[in-house]
């Protein structure tokens, strides 16, 4: 958790003030009524030093009234604003409280830009963005804390076609319009800082709610933007450096806007973690998306990166990884474990495993299925390279019965 440091300039203060005072005291004293200055201005310091500052002394941070405790390790599953407010959050509590599952992802800002609970206060600016599906915050909260369930908000940044939308200046432009991906989704643009403080405040809220760890998602560029940011229209801000290459502009506005969010988190007590592609602890920086592995990992508490099996081509020798999830994730493990030994302050590793079966991949024939063998693997593979926290996703929120959560 953080450690700020409160009270410093308090002690530099009261110190010049005093060694100023006896200074004076020193001078315009008689010699032999100098050691009862000295004495007298010793112990009004350690008087008001234990006025001011107790010991130990207390930082200032938040309080929401909720008591969580970090658990043994964490071990969770991804919860959208549905199911946090609908029929599926009994199911997902019966499953964690029966289970060593312990730990919810719930959405609150979820993929398109919606706000997954009504914003009361219509001067923010995504309050036009909030949905009801969340109804009672406090009563989801209570309910989680009662059951000893840890809380993290995912909260998703840069893909927000809602934002997008509403400040096409804050977006990319293709001829005069907001640009979309094939899928019609439309993302902000990272180097405009006015993009970092919304999504900021949306995570301030979060952490006032009670949750314990801000998760952001899609801190990134769109996939491929290599191929396009020289076409599209867009604003670099302050990134606009002439020794810096495009790569480099963009690795550095991501880095720099997750080394920000952790600083302006610290006075609320949350962890902060980040999403990244698996991918990218294989190659020293995403040319497109602009996300560098140990850069985010050195500014963050936790790091997830995203290892589905089946989001991988051909990679560490295996032809297909889909079909192989103890290998693709125990090949990973190894290169991540790699990497984070290089950092002085590494943070916790806990990536995401699949628990969905990969249709798409096989158009002509029966797909792999994914069930309790293939969740397992996965989890064996990261237990067996000393991993011990994971995310399970399934879009649905639909996960298999009957796996082994804690194969220790």
């Amino acid at each position: 958790m953080k450690n700020n440091k409160i009270f410093a300039q308090i002690l530099i203060v009261i110190s010049v003030t005093l060694l100023f005072g006896m200074s004076i005291h020193a001078e315009e004293e008689e010699e032999e009524k100098e050691g009862q200055v000295v004495q007298l201005h010793t112990q009004f310091s350690t008087e008001l030093a234990e006025k001011v500052l107790p010991d130990p002394v207390p930082r200032f941070v938040y309080q929401t009234g909720f008591d969580f405790e970090y658990p043994d390790a964490v071990r969770g599953v991804y919860v959208t604003g549905h199911s946090a407010g609908g029929e599926r959050f009994n199911y997902l509590t019966d499953l964690i409280s029966s289970t060593a599952l312990n730990t919810m992802v719930i959405d609150i800002k979820d993929d398109f830009g919606n706000i997954t609970y009504k914003v009361e206060d219509e001067d923010k600016l995504y309050s036009e963005f909030s949905q009801e599906y969340i109804k009672d915050p406090q009563a989801m909260m209570q309910e989680l804390e009662e059951k000893e369930i840890y809380p993290v908000a995912r909260i998703v940044v840069f893909k927000d076609t809602k934002l997008a939308e509403k400040k096409p200046e804050w977006s990319f432009k293709e001829n005069g319009s907001i640009w979309k991906n094939g899928k019609g989704e439309a993302f902000v643009n990272p180097f405009i800082k006015d993009v970092w403080e919304y999504n900021l405040e949306i995570a301030k809220e979060a952490a006032k709610m009670g949750f314990q760890e801000i998760q952001f998602d899609y801190v990134r560029f769109p996939e491929g933007f290599e191929k396009r940011d020289e076409s599209l229209e867009y604003s670099r801000g302050d990134f606009d450096k002439a020794d810096l290459n495009n790569i480099k502009e963009r690795v550095n506005a991501v880095t720099s806007f997750v080394e920000y969010a952790n600083k302006e988190l610290e006075a609320y007590d949350v962890d902060v973690s980040v999403d990244i592609f698996g991918y990218t602890a294989t190659i020293e920086e995403a040319p497109g998306i602009g996300q560098n592995f140990l850069q985010i990992a050195d500014n963050v508490d936790v790091i997830s990166s995203m290892i589905y099996p089946s989001h991988w081509t051909s990679y560490f020798g295996i032809e297909n990884p889909d079909t192989e999830p103890y290998k693709l994730v125990d090949e990973y493990s190894k290169k991540e474990n790699e990497l984070l030994g290089q950092l002085e302050d590494r943070p916790i590793s806990r990536p995401w495993i699949q628990d969905f079966t990969a249709s798409w991949l096989y158009p002509s024939g029966q797909a792999f299925t994914y069930g309790k063998e293939e969740v397992e693997a996965q989890i064996r593979a990261l237990y067996d390279n000393e991993i011990y926290e994971y995310l399970i996703w399934n879009a649905g929120n639909q996960y298999t019965e009957g796996v082994n959560f804690d194969p220790k």
